[in-house]
């Protein structure tokens, strides 16, 4: 949407107010979407940032966001203003996004059809450094992808701790966790 619709402000309009107080508090605006059919109406604020966003921190942006788009319009209509991360299912499609995955499994598919899962480690000029099990053996080897061959991305859930060699050459302790 970029015009106002039911009394709600824009996306556009949302990112312009935000975008800043975002930036400064080290986080960036991910995507913002307006949802004038839900009851009450809904304007969701995805944000993220490299050291990944905790509770704290959303509760924060989400005091900020309310104080700001409050202090532009308070003739508007009543809406629910949400702040949240992009969530585990997002597929990673930009350097940053695998940056901030670092340490994380992910599941990711070549172009050539290829399916490779692995733990993100550096990525550095358009290359990711991935961290894949050599055959059924707790043994890894570090596989270099040049991000333009991998054509889906997406982070999986884990259950149990990473193998700590895995973590070592992704570049972390194994101590600390990868989310």
């Amino acid at each position: 949407m970029t015009e106002r619709s039911a009394g709600l402000p824009s996306q556009k309009e949302v990112i312009e107010l935000l975008d800043g107080e975002f930036a400064r508090a080290g986080y960036e605006i991910e995507g913002v979407i307006v949802d004038t059919a839900a009851r009450p109406p809904r304007v969701t604020v995805v944000a993220d940032g490299d050291g990944g966003l905790d509770l704290d921190s959303i509760a924060e942006l989400s005091r900020t966001a309310s104080t700001l788009l409050d202090e532009v319009d308070a003739r508007s209509a009543p809406y629910v203003l949400e702040v949240t991360s992009p969530g585990v299912d997002r597929p990673l499609t930009a350097e940053k996004h695998y940056r901030r995955a670092r340490g994380r499994k992910v599941e990711l598919t070549l172009a050539d059809g290829t399916r490779l899962t692995g733990r993100v480690g550096e990525i550095h000029d358009a290359v990711l450094r991935l961290v894949v099990r050599d055959g059924k053996r707790p043994t890894f080897s570090i596989r270099e992808l040049p991000l333009g061959e991998i054509s889906k991305a997406v982070v999986q859930v884990e259950f149990s701790p990473p193998n700590p060699r895995e973590m070592e050459l992704v570049g972390q302790s194994g101590k600390e966790d990868p989310a």
